[in-house]
């Protein structure tokens, strides 16, 4: 998870009897956030070609000042009429209700990710269905997967695994599926995050491996981990608001907010982690930005030693954390 930054939108207006002083086209080429309004593709109140409701769908998540806009129209187009992207592209003269399209492109035009709407997101090549209850699955958390892969590549691999407030199960079932033989717990002290969990184990074939606990964080558990891995809430308070609208306004936010400083939620897990690793286990958690020392200076004070694995942007993305041999 990024801190994401706002998406710019440019408002121009129309005044009366001046007619289009802009080129939509141009507009397009140039990547600005909106055409006039009296350009707007009318509202279809008859069924519509599939190539007409995408060019509408086009404009109007280019007006909301969504990146990729066409691309995400074709996707929520599809999803609307229930077919799949081939047959879309197939068959673009073939007529359609509009009705359902409108209906999931005012969703996203109201920046609700498109995750949500669609009711998945893919992750390290698998499929995991999310909503409001967790954060949506980002690309930078592969880098705690990739780590956790180098890491036991010259030794045996981990057998018990526990996640840290798991959410979708994104990580937990991802090294689930690495590694075969191995069984994991995750924990969420959300109930709908810990059942959407659940599920996605069951979908993605791993129910009898993984274990789903709403807890916070570790306090039911006793015992030993040969992996642990977290991606706690990092973002400082007064930095939450204003994160682009997508993660603002529908992300769960004690999903996000990381307290004052960023680290709350890193001193509540770090403590207890000599507790629950295996004497040669190790622990991956994630990082905001411009946190990696922060975040080192509690486990030094907590006896564990600390490196960083960086994200494909180069940012110190995983903390890799072992106990301290004598």
């Amino acid at each position: 998870m990024n801190r994401a930054r706002n998406a710019g939108m440019v408002v121009e207006r129309c005044a009366a009897g001046e007619g289009p002083a802009t080129d939509v086209r141009a507009m397009e080429d140039r990547g600005a956030g909106a055409a006039p309004s009296c350009l707007m593709p009318p509202v279809p109140t008859s069924p519509a070609s599939q190539a007409q409701l995408l060019e509408r769908g086009s404009f109007i998540l280019r007006a909301a000042g969504i990146d990729n806009p066409r691309r995400e129209a074709r996707l929520l187009l599809a999803h609307a009429l229930e077919i799949s992207m081939p047959d879309l592209v197939r068959d673009p003269d073939r007529l359609a209700d509009p009705a359902p399209y409108e209906t999931v492109l005012a969703r996203r035009a109201a920046r609700e990710p498109l995750a949500y709407i669609l009711g998945a997101r893919e992750f390290w090549s698998l499929k995991f269905a999310v909503s409001p209850a967790t954060l949506i699955p980002r690309p930078e958390s592969e880098t705690l997967i990739e780590t956790a892969l180098a890491l036991f590549a010259d030794r045996a691999p981990p057998r018990r695994i526990l996640d840290l407030g798991t959410g979708s199960g994104c990580l937990l079932l991802t090294v689930l599926h690495e590694f075969p033989q191995a069984f994991g717990i995750g924990t969420d002290r959300s109930f709908p995050a810990a059942r959407l969990a659940a599920t996605n184990a069951a979908l993605l074939g791993l129910a009898d491996r993984a274990a789903v606990l709403c807890a916070d964080w570790s306090t039911p558990l006793r015992g030993h981990f040969d992996l642990i891995l977290c991606n706690p809430p990092y973002i400082p308070t007064s930095e939450v608001s204003g994160l682009m609208p997508e993660v603002a306004r529908y992300e769960p936010v004690a999903a996000l907010d990381g307290g004052p400083d960023g680290l709350v939620a890193y001193r509540q897990i770090i403590v207890t982690l000599r507790c629950l690793l295996r004497r040669d286990g190790v622990a991956i958690l994630e990082l905001g930005a411009g946190q990696d020392a922060g975040v080192a200076r509690l486990a030094v004070d907590c006896d564990l030693v600390a490196t960083t694995r960086p994200d494909l942007a180069g940012i110190p993305r995983a903390m890799v954390l072992t106990r301290k041999t004598v």
